[in-house]
């Protein structure tokens, strides 16, 4: 998995290219913990993320428990699997998802 990130101000990109899963997911914590700070508006942009497991997912659900304290938190450009995934696990009704 790649991480690219861009930041403007306290808003904050992230977008993800490959798969999260067990093996990848803690290198997504590790960067959201180093890069949330002082952040209140944060885009998971999935575009490009081909898999996500349940590993990814608690992920996702921890960080959205944080930006809840300090902001908002987005994911755009969901794929079909992706999505799927979402909605079977009931995170479409968790997350914010354009």
């Amino acid at each position: 998995m790649t991480i690219h990130k861009q930041q403007d101000g306290s808003k904050l990109t992230i977008a993800l290219e490959g798969r999260l899963d067990t093996v990848t997911s803690p290198e997504l914590e590790n960067e959201l913990k180093q890069s949330l700070d002082g952040v209140t508006d944060l885009t998971l942009d999935f575009a490009k993320l081909d898999y996500i497991s349940s590993a990814g997912l608690r992920v996702l659900l921890s960080t959205q428990k944080a930006m809840n304290r300090q902001g908002s938190m987005k994911v755009v450009h969901v794929n079909e699997v992706v999505n799927e995934v979402f909605e079977v696990t009931g995170f479409t009704d968790i997350l914010t998802i354009e």
